[in-house]
């Protein structure tokens, strides 16, 4: 190595970095000894931000520009090195570079189901995951509780923790939160931003502001969404009736598609029967009209109420009937019977004239005829 190559690597004209990665939040200029040359150029370019470190002690911080390295623009350093007003020496400091652009696409999701209240489910478990946005917003502060001496700091050794400390407070916002299950979907982006507002005050600790909080979904256990798809199944196929029809016809298609055989046909024409038992169990209108229909199909008629006594009629010398009161009063008004036509009847003493026993009725019969 020659005299000019050595002096070169020992001081520095020019400090600057340019950031090839997505995920650099810190980056140390890297220089043997730490040596700069007084006067050297400095850029910090946007969405950077330069951090002298002078024997582990926080010093001076740049925000974007481009400086000459001098006592006037490093007041603290120069404070800490006691340099003088003609100080024109090389000099030792590290000089850490910030990057305080916003990172994206950060991922969080919970590792257990969250135990939550809800209006209609009354409690229920929910899992949740989305990304996260954040950017560095003190870079003294970032420095001092996160990076330390790190030389090169990438978002990675810090998105467990940040997603962690994430995860602890959404499940304390949610179990706040007196949104319905069914209507988080629909307010995805008002939750998300209420959460952002909720959480990001501890980032602050770290340095760093979550600028966005966006959440991709909040499920609900298995069992219970299948539960649901089975409750909105019924409801589009209408009554219980319909439904069963519906999943026994779906049944037989697959069925015949998979080649299912006659075991299987079978076994669908059961399901078919109970299906449709059960939909009559359920249906009390159903049950009385089969108990009406089954009424009529093979038993006997019940027996006609007891219309009264019945009468034995002496007609021509002989004893016809016997007949209900009902009959008696037609054959009065056609005449078949007359007043001193007999009668009987059970618990009578013996025969009696027509006109005695049904007086009444022919009250109401025209007398005969006078003969011409």
């Amino acid at each position: 190595m020659g005299l000019f190559d050595w002096a070169g690597g020992q001081f520095v004209d020019v400090i600057d970095w340019t950031d090839d990665s997505n995920d650099t939040m810190v980056y140390r200029f890297e220089r043997q000894g730490n040596e700069i040359k007084y006067g050297a150029k400095l850029t910090v370019r946007e969405s950077q931000i330069a951090v002298f470190v002078n024997e582990g002690v926080i010093a001076d911080i740049m925000m974007p520009g481009l400086y000459e390295l001098e006592t006037q623009n490093m007041p603290i350093l120069t404070s800490l090195k006691h340099w003088d007003h003609g100080f024109s020496s090389p000099f030792k400091a590290e000089v850490y570079f910030v990057n305080t652009k916003r990172f994206t696409n950060l991922k969080w999701g919970t590792k257990n189901p969250i135990m939550v209240r809800d209006p209609e489910f009354a409690m229920v478990r929910l899992r949740a995951f989305g990304t996260y946005e954040i950017r560095v917003k003190s870079a003294d502060v970032f420095l001092k509780e996160i990076v330390g001496t790190d030389g090169h700091f990438t978002t990675d050794e810090v998105e467990d923790q940040l997603t962690n400390l994430i995860l602890s407070k959404f499940a304390t916002v949610l179990g706040k939160s007196t949104t319905p299950v069914l209507d988080l979907a629909g307010n995805y982006e008002m939750f998300g931003d209420f959460i952002t507002e909720k959480i990001s005050p501890y980032f602050t600790e770290y340095g760093i502001e979550l600028t966005k909080m966006l959440i991709e979904n909040i499920s609900l256990p298995p069992e219970v969404e299948k539960a649901m798809d089975n409750r909105s199944s019924r409801a589009i196929a209408g009554n219980l009736d319909d439904h069963l029809k519906y999943q026994s016809a779906q049944a037989i298609q697959n069925s015949s598609e998979n080649g299912g055989g006659m075991a299987d046909m079978m076994g669908m024409g059961v399901g078919m029967a109970m299906g449709q038992q059960m939909a009559n169990t359920m249906n009390p209108n159903n049950n009385q009209n089969n108990q009406n229909n089954n009424s009529g199909a093979g038993a006997p008629p019940p027996p006609l109420p007891n219309q009264g006594p019945k009468y034995f009629v002496a007609i021509n010398g002989a004893s016809q009937g016997p007949f209900d009161t009902n009959s008696i009063n037609s054959q009065i008004s056609s005449g078949q019977i007359a007043r001193d036509t007999l009668v009987w009847s059970e618990g009578m003493n013996g025969w009696s004239p027509a006109g005695t026993v049904f007086a009444s009725s022919f009250s109401a019969t025209p007398p005969p005829l006078p003969p011409q």
